[in-house]
C-alpha cells in the first residue's frame, strides 16, 4: 500500500503528463541533479546533484536536506502561510501537512516538489472525561460582526495567497457590505481595536498599565487568527450576503 505520492517540478516538456512517485512506508526518493536509477531527477544547474530524500512513513514523511549551504523550506499550500524550514544537512526533518510543497531555491528560481501525503486521523468526540469542560483558549462569535472584520481581513490569505497583503481599510469596509450594509471605517476601525483587547494582544481601556501601544494591529490580528485557527477558509461565508439572520 502507498502512502505518500511525489509530484515533481513542472517542465515545458511534460507539463501535461507530470510523472508521479508512489512510495510505500519504509521507501525512500532521492532526489537532485544527478540521482540514480530509480530517484527523482531534476534537471537545473542550481540544483544539487544530491539534493534531498524522501522517506515515506505510515501517517506522514521525512525530508533530509543533503545540500550543503541552501535552505529548503516546505509550504503548507492550504495553510495560509503555513511552512517549515529544514536547514542544510538536517536529516529526517518530519513534515506533518497532508499536503505539502516542497520549495528549492534553485539559481533564482523557486522549484516546487509536491507531496500528498494520507489523510490524518483525529479523535472523534470528547475526552471521556468528568468534570467541568476546559476553557476555550480563544473565545469567538461566529454570529458576531468582529467575527466578520476578522474574517475579511485572513480572505486573502486564506484564498491561497499566503504572503498577499492584507486589505486597506477601505477594501475591508467594502468586502463587509453585502452582509453589513452600514460598515465604515469607524466601525470596521472600532471592531479591530475590540479584537486585539478580546485576543489579548494588548491590554483593556479598564486595566491601570495600558501596556505600549500596538504597532501592526491587523498583522498580529490575522497572525493570531490563522496560527491557531480561529478563522478557516469554510468561515468566510459570513462575508456572503445574509440569507435570513444579520451579524450582530
Amino acid at each position: 500500500m502507498y502512502s505518500i505520492i511525489v509530484v515533481p517540478p513542472p517542465t515545458t516538456e511534460d507539463e501535461p503528463t507530470r510523472t508521479q512517485y508512489r512510495l510505500a512506508p519504509g521507501e525512500r526518493l532521492v532526489f537532485g541533479r544527478s540521482v540514480p536509477d530509480g530517484g527523482l531527477r531534476i534537471g537545473h544547474d542550481g540544483v544539487s546533484r544530491r539534493a534531498g530524500e524522501i522517506a515515506a512513513h505510515g501517517t506522514f514523511w521525512t525530508l533530509s536536506n543533503l545540500s550543503a549551504h541552501q535552505t529548503y523550506v516546505v509550504e503548507n499550500p492550504e495553510g495560509a502561510g503555513e511552512h517549515i524550514k529544514v536547514a542544510p544537512g538536517r536529516l529526517d526533518a518530519p513534515v506533518p501537512f497532508e499536503f505539502s510543497r516542497i520549495v528549492l531555491p534553485a539559481a533564482g528560481d523557486l522549484l516546487p516538489v509536491e507531496v500528498w501525503a494520507p489523510r490524518h486521523d483525529y479523535l472523534r468526540g470528547g475526552d471521556g472525561a468528568d468534570g467541568e469542560p476546559t476553557a476555550p483558549a480563544f473565545s469567538v462569535d461566529r454570529t458576531k460582526r468582529y467575527f466578520a472584520v476578522l474574517a475579511a481581513l485572513c480572505e486573502p490569505r486564506l484564498r491561497g495567497a499566503p504572503h498577499a497583503p492584507l486589505p486597506t481599510m477601505d477594501q475591508v469596509v467594502e468586502r463587509l457590505r453585502p452582509s453589513w450594509p452600514a460598515a465604515s471605517r469607524t466601525s470596521v476601525q472600532w471592531n479591530i481595536d475590540y479584537l486585539a483587547v478580546k485576543l489579548r494582544l494588548k491590554p483593556g481601556p479598564e486595566t491601570a498599565e495600558p501596556g505600549p501601544r500596538l504597532n501592526g494591529k491587523k498583522e498580529s490580528l490575522v497572525s493570531l487568527a490563522l496560527r491557531f485557527d480561529l478563522v478557516r477558509e469554510d468561515d468566510l461565508v459570513v462575508l456572503a450576503a445574509p440569507s435570513g439572520r444579520a451579524l450582530r
